[in-house]
Formats: C-alpha cells, structure tokens, sequence
C-alpha cells in the first residue's frame, strides 16, 4: 500500500483516539515581571517536545478564554506539550501592557519562557518548536537566530519586514466599497500623516495632511473614534526612534530580515489564509522560497475563502465575521494539514 495512503490512516485512526490533556498552570519571570500561562499535557503518552504558542499583535487573555484551543489540542494529539501566556498587564500576567514592546523585546520574553521551561523540567523540555501568528512572523525568526535550538517554526499568517497597515487599511476599504481613486487618496493621506510624525511634525500638521482619512469610517472604528493629540505625541517619541524604508516609506520591523530568514535551518511550516486582508500572504510567500525554500525544509500551504486568523471567510474583511454574525469554523484542511505535519517531525 502507498506509504502516503497509510499514514493517513495512521493519522486518521490517531484523530479519532484524541490524546487525553492535562492542563497546568505555569508562570515564568521576565524582566521581573511574572508572566502567567497554561501548559497542555498529553497525559496518555509521553511527550515529544514542547510547542510555544507566540501570539500575535493586542492585548491577550488567551490563558482564562481559551485562546487556539483547537490548536493546542492538535498539537497534544500530536504528542507534543503545549505553552501559551499572556502578555504583560494581561490576564493574570503582572506588569503593564505595552502596545509598542520591540519584537526584539518579545524575542527575549520567548527565549525567557523557553528557558523556565527547560529549568523545570517540563515533560517534552528536551525538543523545543514554535507556533506564531502574524505579528509572531517578525518574532521567532529572532528567536531561531539567537536560541540555536529550536526543533521546528510553525508560522501562521507571516509577515515580511515592513509594517503591514497600508495593505490592511487599503484591502478593507477596496472590499467595503471604495472606489480606486477614493483609496488611493486615503491610503496616501496616511502614508504622508506617517511621514508627518516620522519627522517630528506637529498634530496640527499631521491634521491638515489627513483631512479624508481622519473622517473615514472604517479607520475612526479602527482607532476607536480617531487619533487625539495626547496618543500621537507619545506615540511620536517612540516612531522617531524607528527606521523607515526610503522607498516605500513604511517602517522597518526588523533591518535585514531577509538574513534572518536565511539563517533558518530548522523545519518551517508556513500556512496562509488566501482572503488575508491583514497581511500581504503572497508577499510574505515569495520572500519565505526565496529566503529559505533552498536551505531548510520548508513546507507552505495556503487555504481558500480563509482569513488572516485562518477561519473561513468570504472577504476576510477585518471586522467580516462580528459584523456578519459569521461562525468562527476553521478552514477546511488546516488542522489536518497542521496534524500531518507535526506527525511528521518523528
């Protein structure tokens, strides 16, 4: 019988003898702040290693409402240990949230959760992978590259090197009915507003540059109602301190990201919703078999009608599934292919 064939069977007898979970509570120190989390356990086989879950861009409180549950449990039945924490001023977490925390700065908040991991001897502590989302696409590569001992990198909706707002913002107002020249304006008052702050310009410049984006709707709902004086001035003294990219004018999440990519030796899976109006997918694809299709084993699977959170979506409009009432059901074949993959890593 083909091999192929086979494992298949193997993995759908597996699914349906789902690996009995064990949860416990873990918190580590980073920075002297405790980090609160949740650990799931297969309970009726021993574990393989341990999979961290990196969260993407927000504030979380993925610990006490169950965040990627249907993931994590996935990835138990796989035999692996799983980890997922709030963010700082979080949940339980300690500290105060920072929206602006450096993917540099998460980069050693991982490093720090993986270390406490391997101190208290969490069952799979010997194999360490990781599962991100987006924003998480800009933070393990760091982790790969400074750790040196990451078993695989399960990346979700990835990201290239540059900020990704002007795609957001000029997707969701093409499928909420903006004709091209009405996008074209907005999304180029909001490049130049962007340039505005960059530089040191005042709020009143910034004002006058953005007179159509300021009253857009879809960017008022974003911003919750606008930007005001206070938040652009402490937001000014943290972007100046960032670079921007001369020719396109977006910001740099992480200089020479291509080489941080291309340092990766260890196994990637890369899956993408292909209705992602948060992230550039096609984008970030390209770069990924460019970067490291030739250096490492790298596997990319893209899911139609999907999100940018990978739940089936007809637009993948950011507020499509709260506004439209739509069921959060995850695409067809993406825990499959998650599961088949993981197996994989025997």
């Amino acid at each position: 019988m083909n091999r192929t064939i086979v494992f298949k069977i193997l993995l759908l007898i597996s699914l349906r003898t789902q690996a009995q979970v064990r949860k416990e509570l873990f918190a580590f120190d980073f920075e002297g702040v405790v980090l609160h989390g949740v650990l799931n356990i297969p309970e009726n086989k021993d574990s393989k290693g341990v999979v961290l879950i990196v969260h993407g861009s927000g504030q979380t409180n993925a610990v006490e409402q169950e965040w990627y549950d249907d993931v994590r449990k996935t990835i138990a039945d796989a035999g692996y240990t799983t980890y997922m924490w709030d963010k700082m001023g979080c949940g339980k977490s300690g500290g105060t949230f920072n929206y602006n925390q450096s993917v540099e700065n998460s980069a050693s908040e991982v490093i720090a959760a993986i270390n406490s991991l391997k101190q208290k001897r969490v069952p799979g502590f010997n194999k360490i992978g990781l599962w991100g989302i987006s924003r998480a696409g800009w933070i393990n590569p760091i982790v790969i590259n400074r750790y040196k001992d990451i078993a695989f990198w399960i990346s979700v909706s990835g990201v290239d090197d540059k900020e990704n707002f002007k795609y957001l913002l000029q997707e969701n107002l093409r499928i909420n009915g903006h004709p091209k020249d009405s996008v074209d304006l907005i999304v180029g008052e909001w490049l130049a507003g962007t340039k505005i702050c960059h530089s040191g310009g005042s709020f009143e410049t910034y004002r006058r540059a953005t007179t159509n984006l300021s009253k857009n709707k879809f960017w008022l709902r974003f911003t919750n109602g606008g930007i005001t004086a206070d938040a652009y001035d402490d937001y000014q003294k943290i972007f100046m301190k960032e670079e921007l990219d001369t020719r396109t004018g977006l910001q740099v999440y992480i200089k020479d990201f291509e080489s941080y990519l291309s340092n990766i030796r260890c196994p990637v899976l890369a899956l993408f919703g292909e209705n992602d109006m948060n992230v550039d997918w096609k984008k970030t694809k390209l770069l990924y078999e460019k970067t490291m299709a030739s250096k490492t084993n790298l596997t990319i699977t893209s899911f139609a009608h999907c999100n940018h959170n990978l739940f089936k979506a007809p637009t993948g409009g950011f507020y499509e599934i709260e506004d439209n009432n739509l069921p959060w059901t995850r695409c067809d074949g993406f825990l499959d292919s998650l599961s088949e993959w993981i197996h994989e890593r025997e």
